[in-house]
């Protein structure tokens, strides 16, 4: 049928559109396909629209708050738009770990989008410390108890994939882990010692919650990653010979996106709603926060091989006194 097709093509088709339908009865020959049906396909379907392709009255009803608060929305909504950023991420890790023949202006490109999403989001959470009443925040998010940003686990997944997974072990026993196998690395890694009671020290339910889902798909992925993770593929560029300045530039970006400015967006906004009261601190579950979200405490750091020994010592501290000096002259 399709050969016969092409043979009423009239003079009014351009050659361009006779070289494509002769490129398409090609691809569906080898097939063992009726051109002729696809084409039948493309008259009959409706020409797509803006609010279908990307599911916008789904995506516009996903926000369902839990209390009659307005400012819980915004709270929603955030945290949503943090989450699709993260996907973009992953997304662009993916593309990175599994290229086949990966060279540093692929791998430059890619972490400048990561980079990219993340300047979006550290640039935006003052929609989260200025954008919601004190009040309401502290009514409505003890509703929402014990979820917590915390459990986020694509921004887990992005740091497994950034870095030798040696350096998410909690700084007090790093270097004493750092020939262990990823498991018993796994049962040390920072974030776990970031969701303990303030009282007790032991776990609390939003980390208990978070390590039941997902800690086999964190130790999978760690694996998978092994020798694929950012740091593994920057070093294994340098010792090809690779021209990676501009890679180690990008690197240093996102080490200190990740490490230092997102963490201290959150920290930023902890202060704001917590810090004044002991009684607001039960907001977080009762966390140890003011220890778990700054990077001069943790020293989380994703490629220290592209940073000197004083930057180290000082990660993070020059961005905290800014922090700190602008929220005392707002008081």
């Amino acid at each position: 049928m399709a050969n016969g097709l092409l043979q009423y093509i009239t003079m009014d088709f351009t050659p361009e559109i006779k070289h494509k339908l002769d490129k398409l009865q090609e691809k569906y020959e080898a097939m063992g396909q009726d051109m002729a049906s696809y084409l039948d396909g493309l008259l009959y379907a409706d020409f797509l629209t803006y609010w279908d392709y990307i599911h916008l009255d789904t995506l516009l009803s996903l926000q369902s708050p839990k209390t009659p608060f307005p400012d819980e929305e915004i709270f929603i909504m955030y945290h949503q738009i943090t989450e699709l950023y993260f996907k973009l991420s992953l997304h662009e890790c993916r593309q990175i770990a599994e290229h086949q023949q990966l060279t540093a202006q692929f791998f430059t490109e890619r972490i400048k989008r990561i980079n990219a999403y993340f300047n979006a989001l550290t640039t935006s959470f003052e929609v989260m410390v200025n954008g919601m009443e004190k009040e309401q925040f502290l009514k409505f998010r003890m509703s929402l108890l014990p979820a917590s940003g915390f459990q986020s686990g694509q921004y887990r997944m992005i740091e497994i994939s950034a870095t030798n997974f040696t350096q998410l072990v909690d700084k007090s026993q790093r270097e004493a882990l750092k020939n262990a196998s990823i498991d018993e690395q796994f049962e040390y890694i920072y974030w776990k010692f970031g969701a303990t009671e303030l009282a007790t020290g032991k776990q609390t339910l939003t980390l208990k919650q978070f390590i039941q889902k997902y800690a086999t798909q964190f130790l999978q992925l760690a694996k998978a990653r092994e020798h694929s993770n950012f740091a593994a593929l920057y070093q294994r560029l340098e010792s090809q010979g690779a021209d990676v300045s501009e890679l180690a530039e990008e690197l240093r970006k996102l080490d200190l996106y990740v490490n230092v400015e997102w963490p201290l967006s959150h920290y930023k906004s902890a202060v704001r709603y917590l810090e004044k009261d002991p009684v607001d601190i039960a907001a977080t579950g009762g966390t140890n926060w003011q220890k778990y979200l700054p990077p001069r405490f943790q020293k989380r750091i994703f490629y220290p091989f592209l940073w000197t020994e004083e930057q180290i010592e000082e990660w993070g501290k020059s961005w905290v006194l800014s922090v700190l000096k602008t929220l005392r002259n707002d008081k």
